[in-house]
């Protein structure tokens, strides 16, 4: 038995690395603020479960009662496989330094770093006692290499979460564990973080023009070739580089 837990699995990215998976026989729990009954067909389709759990990931106490629940659960079944995939993130909000209200920095910095970091350890904690081998797959951006203005937060967070991902890859060697973390960067996709960004003032964000021009040349790749890509990665065990940050532009 084989299990993917997937946030932000509901829309976009999260839900059609979610199909792929149930496709090939995985069972997936799935984490975000709504459903996707799509998911919970395909799943009876193909004689595997899918379950659904509501969690506001920006909520760090919501973070820890539910990645510990789950964990409990799945690691109790001694599963032969885990994948941990924290998809799910934010951009907003976006605008220059100086005019960010502090509830909305802990917020962003919650959902994009927190939940992840907190998840990763929780599911580490139980894998360590199960011996079940985790893969952990951390959802980064191009962000997180360089300086975007009106994007310090979504920078700033998602290169944290880089280097999060690589040092417990190392943890994880060094104990020999079996267990790995990998990144993966899915570029620019046709979804709703895309359309948040094309919403953005000129003030705010000085790029937004390009990005509307990402949309109206349609070069916006559509959320199901990247998620096979990743698929691709994930089900090729044996060959997974630990540390890796896997680039879709390197997978295509």
């Amino acid at each position: 038995m084989k299990y993917a837990i997937v946030t932000g699995n509901s829309k976009g990215l999260g839900a059609s690395i979610s199909c792929l998976l149930i496709k090939e026989n995985i069972h997936i729990i799935g984490i975000s603020r709504t459903d996707n009954e799509q998911l919970s067909r395909l799943a009876n389709e193909h004689s595997v479960t899918y379950e659904h759990i509501s969690c506001d990931l920006a909520n760090p106490n919501q973070v820890e009662s539910v990645f510990s629940g789950v964990a409990l659960k799945i690691y109790g079944q001694n599963p032969e496989l885990v994948y941990l995939i924290n998809n799910a993130g934010v951009v907003d909000p976006i605008d220059r330094t100086g005019n960010h209200a502090a509830n909305d920095i802990v917020a962003h910095t919650n959902i994009n770093f927190v939940a992840p970091v907190a998840a990763t350890n929780i599911f580490l904690q139980k894998a360590s006692i199960s011996e079940t081998k985790t893969i952990v797959v951390n959802v980064t951006s191009g962000a997180a290499q360089r300086p975007i203005s009106g994007w310090s937060l979504y920078c700033g967070t998602k290169a944290g979460l880089d280097l999060f991902t690589e040092t417990v890859a190392m943890e994880q060697m060094e104990a020999e564990t079996g267990n790995l973390a990998i990144l993966f960067n899915p570029g620019i996709m046709d979804t709703n973080m895309q359309a948040s960004i094309r919403a953005s003032s000129l003030d705010a964000f000085r790029d937004v023009e390009a990005f509307k021009q990402y949309k109206e040349n349609n070069e916006l790749r559509d959320t199901d070739v990247v998620a096979q890509a990743l698929v691709s990665v994930l089900l090729d065990v044996p060959n997974i580089e630990n540390g890796k940050n896997y680039s879709i532009k390197e997978l295509l």
